[in-house]
């Protein structure tokens, strides 16, 4: 087969640590397959000698082709001229791993869906439309995702969760939709990348991510004020790239006046952020949704005892292996971190936790998403 990939956002968080491991993967299992890499001009350089290393040490008989594509996901030139782009390559199959397909795009393909938050939280406050252009933005992203699960040859969902979504909210038939788990990275998640840091006295709780209104980061704050009247001296960090959503947090403590026990570090490095994980008290997920949560994992992974929601997604994801909290209490998430925070909990879970990390990794993805692309063009 000829197997194109929308590698646009490569470079990005989340979707983009998805695709580059997809493809990483992918190189390396799959011996028969051409794949045609669809990337940013910005990403191109990076692409290609990732792609030359994999081929030298992989040996592999394919035939890559990278492309560059000066094309904006979410955008009115996304709709009008990538399926042009696609169409030229006379592609077997193309593999969309976000739901920004163009809607004129008619040859076989697949998608990946990792949530549908926006159906639930919409992000209108970050936005710098007037209200009825974010809610016409709004209509139009409901309409693209839709449709490109209902066209699409196979649909892939990151968890139980997600693919219960789509059944539920795009009525899509549970046979056409596979579940295919993410994974941790190895610089995150190898125990040997480095050793906790015993010689950090303050003890504090660790947040990782983006803080978007679903990730419910304010009722969190609040937990961790009634967790500072019993110890003072706690720490809350919070590890995720600024943005609009992250200053406007940063004015919430600022008038708080917590500002020397909550702190922000800006983006972390894979190998900083296996360390913060290992010397932290936990890690707080206090999320009303989430699709996956990756965070989790690489707590687990680093043998970090893992505080989080009791919601579907979670619960899937870390199973029995963590201490969950109704997220809309607030009384209920300081108890857990008061908890946390003495050490009266099993510790058997973090062992467990540690454990049940080895199950998820991205080349069991690849091989699950390969017989998806076989299942899709039988």
């Amino acid at each position: 087969m000829k197997i194109g990939i929308d590698a646009r956002l490569f470079n990005q968080t989340g979707v983009g640590r998805y695709t580059s491991n997809l493809i990483e993967n992918l190189l390396k299992i799959d011996k028969n397959n051409n794949y045609v890499l669809f990337v940013r001009n910005e990403d191109f350089d990076q692409v290609k000698l990732k792609i030359k290393n994999l081929t030298r040490s992989t040996s592999s008989g394919q035939e890559l082709k990278i492309i560059r594509v000066d094309i904006p996901w979410h955008s009115i030139k996304e709709q009008v001229y990538f399926s042009q782009i696609l169409n030229n390559e006379n592609l077997d199959l193309v593999h969309f791993p976000y739901f920004s397909v163009p809607i004129s795009y008619n040859r076989p393909f697949i998608v990946t869906i990792h949530d549908l938050i926006i159906h639930h939280f919409p992000t209108g406050k970050a936005s710098t439309h007037p209200s009825f252009i974010y809610m016409l933005k709004i209509l139009g992203y409901k309409y693209v995702i839709s449709r490109a699960c209902k066209n699409a040859k196979k649909i892939i969902a990151v968890s139980k969760a997600t693919k219960d979504e789509i059944v539920d909210h795009l009525k899509i038939p549970e046979d056409k939709i596979s579940v295919i788990y993410e994974a941790a990275d190895q610089q995150i998640s190898n125990p040997k990348s480095q050793i906790a840091n015993k010689s950090i006295n303050t003890k504090y709780f660790l947040y990782v991510g983006n803080v978007y209104p679903h990730k419910n980061v304010e009722k969190l704050i609040n937990a961790f004020e009634i967790l500072l009247q019993y110890f003072p001296n706690a720490e809350l960090i919070f590890a995720g790239k600024e943005d609009y959503f992250y200053k406007r947090l940063k004015n919430f403590v600022k008038k708080l006046g917590h500002e020397k026990n909550i702190k922000f570090s800006g983006y972390v490095p894979d190998e900083e952020l296996s360390n913060l994980y290992k010397n932290a008290v936990a890690l707080v997920v206090p999320s009303l949704m989430e699709g996956f949560g990756l965070p989790p994992l690489e707590a687990m992974s680093n043998m970090c005892l893992v505080l989080a929601s009791d919601i579907k997604a979670l619960k899937e994801i870390c199973g029995e292996d963590a201490l969950y909290f109704d997220p809309y209490d607030e009384n209920d998430m300081a108890e857990k971190m008061k908890a946390a925070y003495l050490g009266e909990f099993d510790r058997e879970i973090i062992e467990r936790g540690f454990e049940r990390s080895k199950e998820f990794s991205w080349r069991k993805m690849a091989k699950e998403t390969l017989k998806i692309y076989k299942d899709a063009i039988r």
